[in-house]
């Protein structure tokens, strides 16, 4: 008797769990076009619904302007041989007396002198001497001038090494982020980028965001190579960020798939 009832109550079983379904709501890929004007500003939403058509796409297609500040230009480069707080020299003396005051007989070379952080090194027979902000033919003048009160005319020589005295850091999109020192070859913002192995996205996208100080400005990365004014020296402490551009649209509904999609 009882399996005959239910027997019965399969057709209304079935409907009633399709209808339950059914008010739960099957999952899809979006929203569809009813619920998109349904909250829409014209049913007092938020969203702002527009026609795609010609207008919008060319107004959508204009680039945005960028560009580093007219300060930022017109700064000058910076001379690579300067040497700075942090910087290692290197200083050989050659002496023309057979009784040398440094050493042997032949050149005496001092390497890896560390410049401290008051700007100052430490040469024998020298003394202690102030080297920051001079160019390493100051620096050279300038020791020969202390040592011959102690041996004749003696000859010198002073080379900068890479030191980490004036440095700029390079992150984001780029090969090999890191912190790299201001040497001849890298004295420009483009220079640095490719010192750090240039950018991993591709470069008509690429911007270029560059912390001074207190100040921002940023840059697309071909405008660097398209206007050479653009390419501006850089200067210790520099921060560059390299990023893709971050403008995107999201497609949903009868696209079949939800996604963002970059500009």
């Amino acid at each position: 008797m009882f399996k005959n009832c239910f027997a019965g109550l399969r057709p209304f079983l079935a409907i009633a769990a399709i209808a339950m379904l059914a008010s739960c709501g099957l999952p899809n890929v979006g929203p569809n076009k009813n619920e998109i004007f349904a909250g829409s500003v014209q049913k007092d939403g938020d969203a702002f619904i527009i026609e795609v058509n010609d207008h919008v796409t060319r107004s959508t297609a204009v680039v945005p302007a960028l560009g580093f500040s007219q300060a930022l230009q017109d700064a000058p480069q910076i001379g690579a041989d300067r040497i700075n707080p942090g910087d290692t020299i290197s200083v050989t003396v050659w002496e023309n007396v057979d009784d040398q005051l440094l050493g042997a007989q032949g050149p005496t070379t001092l390497e890896v002198i560390q410049v401290d952080g008051l700007g100052n090194i430490f040469v024998p027979y020298a003394g202690r001497l102030k080297a920051a902000g001079k160019s390493p033919e100051q620096l050279r003048r300038l020791i020969t001038d202390k040592l011959k009160e102690q041996t004749p005319d003696p000859q010198v020589e002073v080379r900068r090494e890479a030191g980490d005295g004036a440095t700029v850091s390079v992150s984001g999109t780029v090969a090999s982020q890191g912190v790299y020192a201001i040497e001849r070859p890298t004295r420009t913002v483009s220079a640095m980028i490719a010192r750090a192995g240039g950018v991993t996205v591709r470069p008509e996208v690429a911007q270029i965001s560059l912390l001074r100080g207190n100040t921002t400005s940023q840059a697309w990365y071909l405008d660097l190579f398209n206007n050479p004014g653009m390419d501006i020296p850089v200067r210790n402490g520099d921060h560059l960020l390299i990023e893709a551009d971050r403008r995107s649209f999201t497609a949903l509904g009868a696209t079949g798939t939800q996604n963002r999609v970059p500009f």
